[in-house]
């Protein structure tokens, strides 16, 4: 199981540019709203995206999706680590948390 990392932490994170966000809802849900610079990935797409979007296996990742009912991130987290990612967390809360913190979102 994936560590899990809080919504102060990620922020800071992201602010510094420490991170590579991981969006587990992906298509119509991250083109609404995702956490900023975050990349979409489903848990079908892991095996054959991962390479491509996360290059670094030793790079600060952290997965999301809505909230702490949606396995979406745990999937991906787990995936990720059994790829061989060294650095991989979960955001448990998820988007719901962020917006209701009034933290920005962004949108395609």
């Amino acid at each position: 199981m994936a560590a899990l990392i809080s919504r102060d932490e990620l922020k800071a994170a992201i602010d510094a540019g420490t991170v590579t966000v991981v969006d587990a809802l992906g298509g119509e849900y991250y083109a609404k709203q995702h956490l900023p610079g975050a990349v979409p990935l489903a848990p079908a797409e892991v095996d054959a995206r991962a390479a491509e979007l996360l290059p670094d296996r030793d790079a600060a990742i952290v997965t999301y999706c809505s909230n702490p009912a949606c396995a979406n991130s745990t999937q991906i987290a787990d995936r990720l680590t059994a790829l061989g990612y060294t650095d991989v967390r979960k955001y448990r809360e998820g988007i719901e948390d962020w917006t209701a913190a009034g933290l920005p979102t962004e949108s395609v």
